[in-house]
Order: structure tokens, then C-alpha cells, then sequence
């Protein structure tokens, strides 16, 4: 099996210089209902009263649209110096081209989302339930990606094929990460590739994106953040659990179960 392939420098902007065991806390998205207002300073914007509370956010919506440059360059600016982006590949790349012959299309993106700098932690990579795994376009499109940006790569698929000891060994090359998803895409999935990268993704269960997640199950999870950095691993921990505002609550929750808070504390 090939060795696991460090992350190179880029006159773009410098590797993410947090240390291993880093535990990145957040949401898919920043916004802020009237419900969980009063755990959040009262002024600025969403962004702004969001990181003063959490570490990191997941951003979702290059998903579906493209951001101007200047955008990522505002988001950039109004967070800590050790806050942390995750940014969600466009569905044109994996959904619609399937990762093929998207050399022009992951270029405008990376050269968007490379406003972020030194702030963008992770990128990454969702991709279709039917996507099987090819290994001649996967590993075209991971040696074109890890070429245009040093950032640490994580990758949700959800197609059994994926995860096989063949898929295994590619994302390893390449210092990418499998996403533990919750629930499970499939019976399969199970951690692999990049050995210094845990990605946890919870997406709401038993009802993906509206469930509320109980102490018992983010107890759970928890331990598996504790087991992760006890191995010196970075730990991106996302609730997606969106659709009726309960991932800022579950993050809180867990947040205290942890012990942990973002440096820059409220104000």
C-alpha cells in the first residue's frame, strides 16, 4: 500500500499551522436562530458572533453556487486568527462531471476559496450516492486537486465501491480523508486514508438533516473525538443537522461535554 503523501507547500497560501489533536467544533453553516441568540455575543455579524463561540464552520453553500473572491476575502477577515474554514466542493465537479475533466472548474474554484488563506483548514470532497469508484478518474482528480492547494482533504462518498482496499490505499496517497458520517452511508464505510485527519460529519439520525441528536449518542462521539486525539490526529467535528436548528444546539452540548471552548471565548 502506497505511504500517505504530506501536504505541500503553495505560493497560494501556507499549510495550516495548527498542531495535531486539534479538535475543529462547528456547523454546516453560521446562521444563528433567536433560540440559541443568548449563547452568542449580541453584536456583528452572524459570522462574527458565530466564532467567538466556535473554532470552525463548514461552508456549504459553494456547493450549490459560486462566491466572488471578495466574499471569501470578508469571511476570512472577520474571523479569529485560529478559526477554520471547511469548504464544500461545487456539485459540478462531483455530482455532474463525476470528478472528469473538471481541470477549468477546480481551478476557478480553488482560486476563489483560496481568499480564505491561512483560514481555510479543509476542503471537502461529497460525492454522489451512485459514484462508483474508478480509480483511473479518482486518481486523476486527487493528483489535480492536491496539486492546486495544500489544505487537508477530506472525502464523504457513499458508494460501497468506495470504500475498498483499492479506494483505501488511493485516498492515503494522497493525504485524504474518508468521512465518518453519521448514519453511515453505507454498511461498508469505515475510516481510511489519511491517517492524520479524522472528518466527523453528523447529519441528523434517524431523519437525515432534521434529527436532534440525544446526550447519549454525542457522548458517543465524544469518545470517538477523545480516542482521535489520544492518536494525534486533527478532529473536524460538523453537525449538519440543519433543517430545523438543531446543530448549533448539539454542537453546544457537545462542546460542553468536551470541555473545550474556542480561544477567543465571548464577549
Amino acid at each position: 500500500m502506497p505511504t500517505s503523501r504530506r501536504k505541500p507547500s503553495s505560493p497560494a497560501h501556507e499549510a495550516d499551522p495548527l498542531s495535531n489533536a486539534t479538535v475543529l467544533l462547528g456547523c454546516a453553516g453560521w446562521s444563528l436562530s433567536s433560540a440559541v441568540a443568548a449563547e452568542f455575543p449580541e453584536n456583528g455579524s452572524h459570522l462574527e458572533r458565530y466564532a467567538k463561540v466556535f473554532s470552525a464552520v463548514e461552508i456549504n453553500s459553494s456547493f450549490y453556487r459560486p462566491h466572488r473572491p471578495a466574499t471569501y476575502a470578508r469571511w476570512r477577515d472577520s474571523v479569529p486568527e485560529d478559526f477554520r474554514f471547511s469548504a464544500k466542493l461545487p456539485r459540478s465537479i462531483t455530482h455532474e462531471q463525476g470528478l472528469k475533466d473538471v481541470d477549468a472548474l477546480l481551478a476557478a474554484f480553488l482560486a476563489e476559496v483560496g481568499e480564505l488563506g491561512k483560514k481555510l483548514g479543509c476542503l471537502l470532497v461529497q460525492l454522489p450516492p451512485s459514484l462508483a469508484f474508478d480509480a483511473l478518474a479518482a486518481q486523476a482528480f486527487f493528483v489535480l486537486l492536491r496539486s492546486g492547494t495544500p489544505s487537508a482533504l477530506a472525502c464523504e462518498a457513499r458508494h460501497a465501491s468506495w470504500f475498498s482496499d483499492e479506494a483505501a490505499a488511493l485516498l492515503s496517497e494522497h493525504g485524504v480523508a474518508s468521512v465518518q458520517a453519521d448514519p453511515r452511508p453505507v454498511s461498508q464505510a469505515r475510516p481510511q486514508g489519511d491517517a492524520d485527519l479524522a472528518y466527523l460529519r453528523l447529519h441528523g439520525s434517524p431523519k437525515v438533516y432534521y434529527s436532534a441528536y440525544e446526550d447519549e449518542k454525542l457522548a458517543e462521539v465524544a469518545s470517538t473525538i477523545a480516542s482521535c486525539r489520544q492518536q494525534g490526529k486533527t478532529v473536524w467535528c460538523i453537525f449538519d443537522n440543519t433543517a430545523q436548528g438543531h446543530a448549533v444546539p448539539n454542537a453546544l452540548r457537545l462542546q460542553q461535554m468536551l470541555g473545550t471552548h474556542h480561544a477567543s471565548g465571548r464577549s
